[in-house]
């Protein structure tokens, strides 16, 4: 690309697509966990590290909402936040999590205490939260799109995990399900806002490292995880 060639909306998006080649489905602590291999040790280690994960999303798009002045982007984007927090007879994404975590064997209290979350994890899910506090909101919007590759990976474990891991509740993997079509949509929003304000070429590029950056998240989580519970492989894949 020429410093001053813009790419048009088609071109735009499959760049931003390619960079799902660093996500961390490729990642060896994921691969472990969806082949099989995973102990179930280390499969409650993953779900309880997740977790801090999970309850900092809506607080994430919370900090996006405050920085966007545009009410019809904020009638959208609040629907994040119920998706993960619930409202009226949806309990949302946070206690699906939680039922993963009771169908792993999980005790409750050690999982909303955060006692096994580990520095790494909480170190790469506080720089996302603090990322989309002070960037401009179009750029937290933009970090968001690692959702374009989320379905392939939810779809791995809802095919996988029942047969690698049979001691595993079904109904436990109900986040997964829901992820499959919620995260479509999310995409489909972020998309719009990414084209409407990332329209030169030098923003362009800023829109791909933003990308890479929350893609840099995932893979660091991965990463300290796969460190913590020993698994093999880290820091070849990349």
């Amino acid at each position: 690309m020429n410093a001053g060639t813009v790419w048009d909306r088609g071109e735009f998006e499959a760049k931003l697509r390619e960079q799902g080649a660093a996500y961390h489905i490729h990642h060896a602590f994921n691969q472990m966990l969806n082949t099989g291999r995973a102990t179930p040790g280390q499969i409650r280690g993953w779900v309880a590290n997740r977790y801090y994960y999970q309850i900092a999303i809506p607080i994430k798009d919370a900090a996006v909402l405050s920085n966007c002045p545009d009410r019809a982007v904020r009638r959208e984007w609040v629907q994040r936040i119920l998706d993960h927090d619930g409202h009226g007879d949806d309990a949302g994404g946070i206690e699906a999590w939680m039922q993963l975590a009771a169908a792993v064997g999980l005790v409750h209290e050690e999982l909303v205490d955060l006692r096994h979350v580990i520095p790494g994890v909480r170190f790469a899910v506080d720089a996302y939260v603090n990322f989309a506090r002070r960037a401009p909101w179009q750029e937290a919007v933009c970090a968001s799109l690692t959702e374009l590759f989320a379905p392939k990976i939810h779809k791995q474990r809802l095919a996988s995990w029942p047969e690698h891991y049979p001691w595993i509740e079904p109904k436990g993997l109900q986040y997964f399900r829901n992820r499959v079509t919620q995260a479509r949509r999310d995409v489909e929003q972020a998309l719009e806002v990414t084209f409407a304000y990332f329209t030169t070429a030098q923003l362009q590029q800023r829109a791909l490292g933003i990308l890479k950056f929350k893609l840099d998240i995932l893979w660091s989580m991965n990463d300290a995880m796969a460190m913590h519970y020993g698994v093999q492989g880290v820091g070849n894949e990349r």
